[in-house]
């Protein structure tokens, strides 16, 4: 992982290539609800194993981009405790509503980022593109609706944790994009993650929660987790330093789609055909947001004819 790179500096290759980056761990990070479920430990516990697998892949990575580790930045610091909010709402939506909707909702993050973004950064957006958000937005809802909550627990409880998990995760996805500007992602993920596990950690002995994995697959999920993590949200806060928030926000709308997939061939939580509409509707708002974000020819051609 490379140091930081404003989304300005960054060319139409440079680009191409942070959004392929960005897809790849959006997909990656599909499969974190699937691995949830298959811990055998509490939601909160899960939280906790996934940062503390991934803590020593980190601190190697972020030794060999930056040397030694120095102390955390606000920004890491803030990214640590938003990250902690979300993954203790989102687990828990996992446990008591269906894969396919604690996925869908919790990925109504594009409107929260795009508004803050709008409105402490400065980032305006086009009006192409928040047509955009909105179809992407529209399309996860037809996916959750037509679920009807799933067979979770209390679905509608686990349906309102997932839809606060947008909030916690709007604000992470914010903190890493500010903290890009100026330190590595594997610096900034490292750091998240040390204060992120504590957190976890006490939230699950605080609800009473099954802390070990009780199986050698609940072993191999925790550990998976932790390598998802890795290589997930370390595509997605390498490529949010090379790309605008609101842009990024949307990308990772390819979430629910892996999630949905997946949780339909695992548990058998089948997809049916109002879904898959949403899903096509979701997928096209991610297109047309790439599409109505590209930067004009003339103001590219200046960007690279200046470079070097």
């Amino acid at each position: 992982m490379s140091e930081a790179v404003t989304p300005q500096q960054a060319g139409g290759q440079d680009r191409g290539r942070a959004i392929a980056v960005l897809l790849f761990g959006a997909c990656v990070i599909g499969l974190s609800p699937i691995l949830v479920r298959l811990t055998t430990t509490g939601p909160a516990a899960a939280g906790f194993w996934r940062l503390v697998v991934a803590l020593p892949f980190l601190a190697m990575m972020t030794y060999r981009v930056s040397g030694p580790i120095r102390g955390p930045s606000r920004m890491a610091l803030t990214a640590g405790l938003m990250f902690a909010l979300d993954l203790g709402f989102w687990h828990y939506g996992i446990k008591y509503t269906s894969v396919t909707n604690a996925t869908v909702l919790s990925n109504l993050t594009p409107v929260v980022v795009t508004a803050f973004a709008w409105i402490f950064l400065r980032q305006r957006p086009r009006a192409l593109f928040l047509l955009a958000v909105a179809i992407a937005v529209a399309g996860s809802w037809i996916m959750a609706l037509a679920k009807g909550g799933g067979p979770g627990l209390d679905a509608p409880l686990g349906n309102a944790l997932s839809v606060t998990t947008a909030l916690w995760y709007a604000l992470y996805m914010l903190a890493i994009g500010e903290g890009r500007k100026t330190e590595a992602a594997s610096r900034l993920m490292f750091w998240s993650s040390v204060i992120g596990a504590p957190l976890m950690l006490v939230a699950a002995l605080l609800l009473h929660e099954q802390i070990a994995p009780r199986t050698a697959g609940g072993l191999a999920a925790c550990v998976g987790l932790g390598l998802m993590h890795v290589a997930g949200q370390g595509s997605i806060a390498w490529a949010m330093g090379r790309l605008p928030t609101s842009v990024a926000s949307v990308v990772v709308l390819v979430q629910p789609v892996v999630a949905a997939w997946l949780g339909w061939m695992i548990f058998g939580e089948a997809v049916g055909p109002t879904q898959a509409v949403g899903a096509g509707v979701a997928l096209a708002g991610v297109v047309l947001a790439q599409w109505a974000s590209r930067p004009k020819v003339r103001r590219l051609e200046g960007e690279l004819s200046g470079a070097g």
